[in-house]
């Protein structure tokens, strides 16, 4: 027999909710009972709020949705900022222009590993410095290291620095023509700030000709930039350095300073893809013949008629040089005694003169010159006996087509750039005039390990060579005098000498950075 039900209703106001409590039980055997519980809100209005609810509740998932995907968006452009072609900008979607398929991105992503930035360096900036650079493409590299180290010294930010377009050579070629700018940047950052060019608020300066614009002391030490820069550049936000030739000293800087300027000068200014690829092609050309020497023979125009040295150019050639050396304002010395200059060891050997030391040191004819220079003023004419002493004489312009040196023309610091990297990997490194080139690779291949650079006597050479003209020396008394004389000029570790007060006389530090190279075993090409 079924048992009736009976029900109890209780309803009561809890805050601004209405609870209906609904008791049942029923009679008879095993009887039963059960609690039933309503929510009513302000009297008869509860399907109208339970749909507002619903409505609200839908709202808001679907605006937490936009949001996350918007947040995944972002972060997907900001990846594809970093790894680029590695990842994201090969593909054929609103991040990318390009047209790649998935087979060739995947490839990529396997093969290519992910590049490692250092951290950044997180310091209170204190301004901006610009510098403009002054002279040809070593100076301005030697100048660049300077400028980084003095910028990190002072904590400030450095805008990278502007290369040199009115100088004799009138390159074109800006910073990141020559150098691969945004490895010079990210390779630096746990040292110190760099930007490619001045905030918005700041470069309305630079074009109102309102910054602060100066040319530092040369051979100036560290503390000099700290008590006369700093101040100047906390005052008026920004400075312009307007020259940078020579501008830190060589010798009595702080260790970290003199490591830092390696670490710029060897790791961070990386030549383009463009002229690195270019030059690894001329060394696999020269490599496929056999080893091969490079002669940096310092006998060009410019060089002539800046130094004033003359000899065995002809009274017409005399003259074309000395105008030039007039219409030069900074060229600063403008009457010379030529023959004077040379017996002082002061100028270049001529082509005939390096034709003679070349025999005198043994050095084969089978072997490979390559000639790391410009035009050689006088031409043909004045090659023809180092091209007679050595048949295998090149130059890149007989390696390459025409078309290979095409984007270099005009642009003589990328020419110097393919010359720098052909120089590094020579056999032999031999300069006839110590410039900056002869210079700053001769101190980059004693960081590679002392490859050998046969640094010429030039003032005891140019004596020995006219007693050996004179008939004062047969051949054999002047060729072994050459080599005794440079028995430890080959690149060997040495000490920079040090000249106080006289810093043009001393070793110049790119030449020899000794705080930065390892001990080691040199050793010299026996067949040479």
């Amino acid at each position: 027999m079924k048992g009736r039900k009976r029900c109890r209703i209780s309803v009561g106001d809890v805050g601004w909710w209405r609870l209906k409590l609904e008791i049942c039980s029923v009679e008879g055997k095993g009887r039963k009972g059960g609690i039933r519980m309503g929510v009513m809100k302000g009297g008869g209005g509860e399907r109208v709020e339970k749909l507002k609810y619903s409505r609200m509740k839908l709202w808001m998932i679907r605006a937490t949705t936009s949001v996350l995907l918007w947040t995944c968006v972002v972060q997907l452009m900001a990846v594809g900022e970093t790894w680029g072609p590695r990842v994201l900008k090969g593909w054929p979607s609103c991040f990318t222009h390009q047209d790649s398929s998935f087979s060739v991105i995947e490839d990529k992503v396997l093969s290519v590993p992910a590049r490692v930035l250092p951290p950044k360096r997180v310091y209170k900036n204190n301004g901006y410095l610009m510098v403009s650079c002054n002279g040809g493409l070593n100076q301005m590299r030697a100048a660049i290291c300077d400028m980084v180290t003095i910028a990190r010294y002072l904590n400030v930010t450095l805008i990278v620095p502007e290369l040199d377009k009115t100088s004799f050579w009138a390159d074109p070629s800006e910073f990141q023509d020559i150098f691969d700018v945004d490895h010079f940047i990210t390779s630096l950052r746990d040292e110190v700030r760099i930007l490619k060019e001045l905030p918005p608020r700041l470069k309305r300066r630079v074009e109102t000709g309102t910054v602060y614009s100066m040319p530092p002391i040369s051979w100036s030490d560290i503390s000099y930039y700290r008590n006369q820069i700093l101040p100047l550049i906390r005052k008026y936000k920004v400075v312009h350095l307007n020259r940078t030739d020579t501008r830190l000293a060589n010798n009595g800087q702080p260790l970290d300073i003199q490591k830092l300027r390696c670490r710029v000068n060897f790791s961070a200014l990386r030549f383009t893809s463009q002229i690195e690829d270019l030059g690894k092609r001329v060394i696999k050309l020269l490599r496929q013949n056999g080893p091969f020497i490079v002669l940096h023979l310092r006998y060009e125009m410019d060089m002539l008629a800046f130094s004033g040295c003359t000899q065995g150019c002809n009274n017409e050639e005399v003259e074309e040089l000395t105008r030039m050396r007039y219409a030069y304002p900074w060229w600063k010395e403008k009457i010379i005694n030529s023959d004077l200059k040379r017996k002082d060891g002061l100028c270049p050997l001529t082509p005939e003169e390096t034709a003679l030391i070349l025999r005198a040191l043994d050095i084969e004819n089978s072997y490979q010159i390559y000639i790391a220079a410009g035009e050689i003023y006088g031409g043909n004419r004045r090659m023809a006996s180092l091209a007679s002493a050595y048949p295998k004489l090149v130059r890149k312009e007989t390696l390459l087509e025409p078309s290979d040196l095409g984007f270099f023309q005009n642009h003589s610091s990328q020419m110097a750039a393919l010359d720098y990297l052909v120089s590094l990997e020579s056999d032999i490194f031999i300069p006839t005039y110590d410039g900056n080139m002869a210079k700053v690779v001769e101190g980059h291949r004693r960081f590679l390990g002392y490859k050998q650079t046969i640094l010429l006597d030039r003032r005891l050479l140019v004596d020995l060579i006219d007693q050996y003209n004179s008939g004062s020396l047969s051949w054999n008394e002047f060729s072994n005098a050459v080599k005794e004389s440079h028995k430890y000029r080959k690149g060997q570790p040495t000490q920079r000498s040090v000249i106080p007060d006289r810093p043009k006389e001393e070793d110049y530090f790119y030449a020899n950075p000794e705080e930065c190279l390892k001990p080691s075993s040199y050793g010299q090409v026996s067949s040479m």
